[in-house]
């Protein structure tokens, strides 16, 4: 989500935690840049702040006008940045060693979170291991598995090397699904623990349907508005999605392709797929509109993304259409909230889009179970899980010396 989010999309009811923390949270991405991290670390550090810590925010700058924003429960420190990407949404932070190092050392924080692997996360994580304090990292992508849908197969093993020996050095790893705690730990990652992806059900809402929407995109009160979200970081598949749809229209004129997103082939495909939808970017209430106002959600990804599209649109009442391999995590289940094919059969796909395209009743009775499946992972539920895990790895620091593979990483400048 590229802007920041009012505080009113935030849950105000955490529960003040017993004891006050001074926690040093480290991300590239943080509200206005492109990946979901950017949410994440958002309503962590403001569920944090409701319970009575001090979080203090290290993330790149968004540009030259951009202004550290202390206030209470919160002080944040701007690194340099540079974009990756022309319209410059995603800003990547540059090494912060040293001034970590000498801030750390004056006023040490009880806790680093690194919730990113990029060149601040890496600064910041010498910086932990020099001055010896608990260290938790966050791994929340599949970046490492990215590189072979993006042409570079051969960068697979030297990023997983890269990211395997970057939280190993951590006390503990977050990771977002049990899926792939099993898959990075026979990779011979350590320490991982779970923390699912949370969703904002106060923002993200039925409640935010608009008929005025509905109407922009062509659709009058019997058309079926169908959603896809078409930046999926990898596995993309469009023609499955694409294909589904056309049957979808065959039975229902009248419906509409809402593809939702911003990436880079977004021009490509829109080329191509003249009488579709498409949204561009979308964030915030805008984003909350568009999920509420469509009937239902195409996920055909072929790999599991961790991006929280799913629980976004469960939590705005949608049943979901996907690939029931990739769904192993997810908040959807078969013939509850969903409807699952195999990943292999793109046939059964098309046939269940067009089932669920066609039966109102079922759309309406899979969307309400959608929500109510998917409260559960309000942030208020999960920040003290973080906390939790926090205090644990507090304790496992106090009580674990400096394993030795710790002492090579500090020589690393």
């Amino acid at each position: 989500m590229n802007h920041p989010m009012p505080k009113s999309h935030v849950p105000v009811n955490f529960m003040p935690s017993r004891r006050s923390l001074r926690i040093a949270l480290v991300t590239e991405p943080y509200r206005s840049e492109i990946q979901g991290a950017a949410s994440i670390a958002a309503r962590i550090t403001e569920g944090l702040r409701q319970r009575d810590h001090m979080v203090q925010l290290v993330r790149p700058t968004r540009g030259p006008l951009d202004r550290a924003n202390p206030r209470a429960g919160l002080e944040e420190l701007l690194a340099p940045a540079i974009s990756l990407l022309p319209n410059g949404r995603m800003r990547v932070g540059l090494p912060l060693r040293q001034a970590l190092s000498h801030l750390w050392s004056r006023c040490r924080p009880d806790v680093v979170h690194i919730a990113t692997e990029g060149p601040l996360g890496w600064s910041a994580l010498q910086a932990a291991l020099a001055l010896k304090l608990p260290l938790c990292t966050d791994f929340r992508s599949n970046f490492h598995l990215q590189q072979r849908f993006h042409g570079v197969p051969w960068l697979q093993k030297p990023a997983m090397a890269y990211l395997r020996n970057f939280h190993n050095l951590g006390h503990c790893t977050m990771v977002p699904t049990d899926a792939l705690r099993r898959q990075l730990s026979a990779e011979g990652f350590s320490r991982l623990s779970i923390v699912v992806r949370g969703v904002d059900t106060h923002l993200f809402s039925p409640r935010k349907r608009s008929p005025a929407l509905r109407l922009q995109w062509g659709l009058d009160d019997g058309g079926v508005a169908v959603l896809y979200a078409g930046g999926m970081a990898e596995g993309e598949n469009h023609d499955a999605a694409w294909r589904a749809f056309q049957q979808v229209r065959s039975k229902q004129p009248a419906a509409r392709l809402v593809v939702l997103g911003e990436w880079p082939g977004r021009r490509a495909l829109q080329a191509q797929w003249r009488e579709a939808v498409f949204t561009g970017y979308r964030n915030g209430e805008d984003l909350a509109r568009c999920y509420a106002c469509g009937d239902m959600l195409l996920w055909p990804a072929l790999r599991e993304q961790f991006g929280g599209i799913t629980s976004e649109a469960s939590a705005s009442g949608l049943a979901v259409v996907a690939f029931d391999e990739i769904c192993e995590d997810a908040p959807v289940a078969a013939g509850r909230n969903a409807i699952l094919a195999s990943r292999s059969d793109v046939a059964a796909f098309t046939r269940r889009a067009v089932g669920l395209a066609c039966d109102g009743e079922m759309r309406r009775r899979m969307g309400e179970q959608a929500r109510e499946d998917v409260m559960e992972l309000g942030w208020d539920g999960l920040v003290p899980r973080i906390e939790d895990l926090y205090a644990a790895t507090i304790a496992t620091a106090n009580a674990t010396p400096l394993p030795r593979v710790w002492a090579q990483a500090r020589r690393v400048r």
